[in-house]
C-alpha cells in the first residue's frame, strides 16, 4: 500500500467552525487507479491508521480476499487520527514557539458525517466513479453507513460489521468515561505538548480495552497459572500494558478525546427523519455482521436495525473475544464477504 497526502481549502464543519487548509492522509493499492478496476474501500476503526495491512495483515495482502496487487484497495485515515490527517496535534505541531492560544482543545469538533465527506474528497480526486465494495468494522462501519447513504449512486456493495447506525446510551457511557480520565490528569488541560494527557490517555486506553473484550476472552487469555497466587495481577499487568503501548505507537491525549467525541456524534438519521429513514435509503448490496459476545454492538441491535436497508442480509460470527471479533475472527468474516462478490 502507498501512502498520498491530499491538500484541500475552505472545510466547514458540520458542528461550526472551519479549516482554512485541511490535509487529508490515505493509502491506495500500490499503482494508479484506472477506470473500470474493481475498488475496495476500507474504513479504519477508532485508533487504527489508514494502512490495511498493518491492522488486518490476515484480510489484506497477497493471498488474501482483499489483494491490493488485483484489486484497487483505498482506505483514508479519519479527521483527528494521530496518523496524519489535520486534527487537533496540528495546532501543536504548528506552534513555534508553542503558545497557549489557540490550543488543540480549540480544534473544532468533528462528526462522523465530516469525515464520510472527506471521502468523497479522496474518491473525486482519484477519479473513481464507482466503488464495488465498502467495508467499515467497528467506527469504521459508523463512516461506512454514514458514506453509503451520502453516496447511494456510487456504492454498489457494503459489509457493515460490530457497528451500528446510531451511537447507544451505553456505549457513550464508555466514551464518557474515557473522557473523564483524559480530563483527570492535570497534564491534559495544560496543552502544553503532544506528552499533555500522556497518563489520562494510558487509563482511557486501559478502560476501553474492557469493552472491547469479553469475560471468556479475559478468562481465556489473563487467567492465572499459579492455584497459589495471593494477587491476581495478570490481567492488570496487560491492563497498564495496552495503555503504554497506545502511547509509544505515538498517539497523543488529544486526538483521542475528539476521536471520542465522534463517536458520539454518530447517528445516520439526523436530518433524515430518523435511522429507519436514513437506512432505507441505502441502495448497495448490503449485509451486517455482528458478533456473539459484543458487549458495545449486541446482535439484539444489528438483527433489529438491519432490516431498514432494502434487500440486506445478517449474520453472525461465534467468538469468544467480543468486539475485538472483527480483528481476530477472519476465517468466518472472508466466508461471509464472499458472498459479495
Amino acid at each position: 500500500m502507498h501512502l498520498h497526502k491530499l491538500i484541500t481549502t475552505d472545510f466547514s464543519f458540520e458542528a461550526g467552525g472551519s479549516l482554512s487548509q485541511l490535509e487529508i492522509v490515505y493509502h491506495t493499492s500500490p499503482r494508479e487507479y484506472k477506470e473500470g478496476e474493481r475498488v475496495v474501500w476500507l474504513c479504519h476503526a477508532l485508533t487504527a491508521n489508514s494502512d490495511p495491512l498493518d491492522w488486518w495483515p490476515e484480510m489484506v495482502g497477497e493471498g488474501c480476499w482483499v489483494n491490493p496487487d488485483k484489486d484497487f484497495v483505498v482506505c483514508v485515515n479519519i479527521f483527528g487520527s494521530a496518523y496524519g490527517t489535520t486534527g487537533p496535534r496540528n495546532i501543536i505541531q504548528a506552534s513555534t514557539p508553542y503558545t497557549l492560544h489557540p490550543t488543540p482543545l480549540d480544534f473544532p469538533k468533528f462528526t462522523v458525517r465530516d469525515t464520510a465527506r472527506l471521502f468523497t474528497l479522496v474518491r473525486e480526486h482519484l477519479g473513481i466513479k464507482q466503488v464495488d465494495l465498502l467495508v467499515g468494522s467497528s467506527i469504521g462501519g459508523f463512516h461506512a453507513l454514514e458514506w453509503a447513504i451520502m453516496e447511494g449512486d456510487v456504492i454498489q456493495r457494503a459489509a457493515f460489521i460490530a457497528t451500528a447506525p446510531r451511537v447507544s446510551p451505553w456505549l457513550s457511557a464508555w466514551m464518557e468515561v474515557q473522557r473523564m480520565a483524559l480530563e483527570a490528569d492535570p497534564t491534559f488541560r495544560a496543552c502544553e505538548s503532544l506528552d499533555g494527557g500522556r497518563k489520562g490517555l494510558e487509563t482511557a486506553r486501559a478502560i476501553s480495552l474492557i469493552s472491547y473484550r469479553s469475560f471468556d476472552g479475559y478468562n481465556l487469555t489473563q487467567y492465572e497459572t499459579d492455584d497459589d497466587c495471593l494477587f491476581a495481577s495478570r490481567a492488570a499487568s496487560y491492563e497498564r500494558y495496552q495503555g503504554e503501548k497506545l502511547v509509544k505507537r505515538g498517539f497523543d491525549a488529544y486526538s483521542y478525546y475528539y476521536l471520542l467525541h465522534c463517536v458520539d456524534s454518530q447517528n445516520v438519521g439526523r436530518y433524515r427523519g430518523g435511522v429507519a429513514n436514513a437506512l432505507a435509503q441505502i441502495t448497495a448490496k448490503s449485509i451486517v455482521i455482528s458478533i456473539t459476545s459484543d458487549g458495545l454492538f449486541p446482535p439484539a441491535e444489528s438483527s433489529e436495525w438491519v432490516k431498514h436497508i432494502p434487500g440486506a442480509k445478517y449474520y453472525e460470527i461465534e467468538s469468544r473475544f467480543g468486539h475485538d471479533g472483527f480483528l481476530l475472527e477472519t476465517n468466518q468474516i472472508t466466508n461471509i464477504l464472499q458472498q459479495l462478490q
